[in-house]
């Protein structure tokens, strides 16, 4: 039930709405004006000379087409992971849980890294072991196989929540009135996903088209949007057609996310009526089994082993041509990275609590308070998501590089920017819980003279404390590997250790990369290992980005 806002409540929307148009709304604001005005003045010049060379207009084309791959792909393996954990009786279930989590929390680029290592010229399985030279990872298959490998958890992530809500009692009733798994499962299981499977492979496209340290480092010859419009930003420095590619960059990704969110997520087939169902039945053959688990072990056996493959490389001397042990590229990356890894944990731990409760705030606002704008507010708050991070970097720097917000090479942009880039992930998580509970027990506390301030402070935040956690957690991982966006921000006096990885990836310093991916997994297993055992297994907001 919504309420009216008090003036505490208003003041606050106020705020709210203040910080999301000034580091939301403005800087994208900055990048389509300079795209539009390359002398000063309105023109589309920068477009139609990017229409008009066909190397720049197949940067848009590969990029879609990299997308529609990836989100296919990722979205198939999401799906066949999600059905065999939530729906099907297999042993280890927790364990393989965990390891299909286990790309989401990692570097974009440590997935690079290893297939560079493993099947690259000097790579363990092309050379040493095939004895293969000519061939190359780099371009497109390259980019299809590690954005694949570092995106199915999404997909698998929306799918898990899809399949989690699908009632026992309608693939029961199927089963009683004399259909076989298979065709159960071809008429009430898969039917009832399709919104959930079109959910994953729109967040997935997004994601992917606006992945930018992954096609830096292995594109090769395969140009995409992200990276021509960074190098055109910084290498070239031409402001203008830098902006007008990102913009480009804009227009599929903001509308896949618009498709998404406001036409296919509200068409869910799944009914929860909250009356006692049955149990839950195995819904495959046992030889559908065994293939499912032979998938889930093919799957786990590929994660680890690009996971292997960068512990291995930082203890071999030189990749593909020394394999004696050392460790001179950890005295090597504690040297170069030390500032580096001590900035990220500033920069992301002092983000994190402000994300989590702007997030916690915004959701409350939206779900139980009634007021103008308020659609606009939610989409707003949510758009960041949408927006690449190539995008959103460019218009931090347009944005912040002068009077009244000179914020350039401070600390204090690349905050902002984690904030408001991750805000999302605690808004969702948020809403998802917020709508779980009754606000009958919130009223109750405004009922008996309690404002809002403290009705949300003592009763609702303690309540939704499972997402609130939830919330810090992703937002903890989002900024310790973040790229996109960041490389555009950090200075001699801030740097951030992906854009470290990324510069020692580029110069072929493999060992060193190795070693500073390994330490930034470790501190964000770590992180996440230990808001994990606050937020207890929290299967509730697996389902949270759908």
């Amino acid at each position: 039930m919504e309420t009216k806002s008090d003036g505490f409540t208003k003041v606050t929307i106020i705020i709210i709405s203040l910080l999301i148009a000034i580091f939301v709304i403005y800087p994208i604001a900055r990048v389509v004006l300079v795209s539009l005005t390359p002398d000063g003045s309105f023109s589309l010049e920068e477009y139609r000379y990017i229409f008009s060379k066909s190397w720049l207009r197949g940067t848009f084309f590969n990029s879609i087409r990299l997308g529609v791959l990836v989100a296919t792909i990722a979205t198939i393996i999401g799906f066949i992971a999600a059905f065999s954990l939530y729906k099907v009786r297999l042993p280890l279930r927790g364990f393989f849980r965990q390891i299909v989590m286990l790309p989401i929390i990692s570097p974009p680029f440590m997935l690079t890294i290893s297939i560079i290592l493993l099947m690259g010229r000097n790579g363990l399985i092309t050379k040493k072991l095939l004895g293969i030279t000519t061939f190359s990872i780099y371009g497109l298959d390259g980019l299809v196989i590690v954005q694949t490998l570092g995106m199915f958890p999404i997909a698998y992530r929306v799918l898990t929540g899809v399949l989690a809500r699908i009632s026992p009692e309608l693939e029961n009733a199927a089963l009683n009135l004399g259909g076989d798994k298979g065709y159960v499962f071809r008429t009430v299981t898969f039917p009832l996903a399709i919104p959930g499977m079109a959910s994953a492979w729109l967040l997935v496209f997004v994601t992917s088209v606006a992945d930018f340290a992954n096609p830096m480092v292995l594109a090769g010859n395969y140009d995409v949007l992200s990276v021509q419009a960074y190098l055109q930003f910084t290498g070239m420095y031409n402001l203008s057609r830098g902006s007008a590619l990102a913009i480009m960059l804009l227009f599929p990704t903001l509308l896949a996310f618009i498709i998404e969110k406001y036409w296919v997520s509200k068409k869910s087939y799944v009914t929860v009526t909250g009356k006692p169902t049955g149990a839950k039945q195995d819904m495959v053959s046992p030889m559908t089994r065994k293939l499912l688990i032979s998938f889930l072990v093919l799957l786990t056996v590929i994660i680890m082993l690009f996971y292997v493959t960068v512990i291995m490389g930082a203890f071999f001397k030189l990749w593909g041509v020394d394999y004696s042990l050392t460790l001179k590229h950890f005295v090597y990356a504690w040297d170069v990275g030390l500032e580096s890894i001590k900035d990220t944990v500033i920069l992301a731990g002092t983000s994190t609590p402000f994300t989590g409760l702007l997030g916690m705030i915004i959701a409350y606002l939206v779900v139980r308070k009634k007021f103008i704008g308020k659609n606009l507010l939610q989409f707003s708050s949510l758009l960041s998501f949408a927006v690449p991070g190539t995008v959103i970097g460019i218009g931090y720097v347009l944005a912040f590089n002068q009077r009244p917000f000179l914020l350039t090479g401070t600390a204090t942009i690349i905050i902002l920017n984690l904030i408001f880039r991750n805000m999302p992930v605690g808004i969702e998580a948020g809403v998802a819980s917020l709508k779980q509970i009754d606000p009958s027990i919130e009223e109750a506390s405004t009922d008996l003279g309690a404002s809002s301030a403290y009705t949300f402070s003592k009763i609702t935040l303690p309540l939704i404390k499972p997402a609130f956690f939830s919330g810090l957690s992703y937002s903890f991982v989002r900024g310790m590997t973040a790229v996109s966006a960041i490389i555009f921000l950090v200075s001699a006096r801030w740097n951030h250790l992906t854009a470290l990885i990324l510069a020692e990836t580029e110069i072929m310093r493999l060992g060193a990369a190795s070693v500073l991916s390994l330490i930034l997994i470790i501190i964000v297993m770590v992180v996440f290992y230990i808001l994990g055992k606050l937020v207890g297994d929290d299967e509730e907001f697996a389902g949270m980005m759908n």
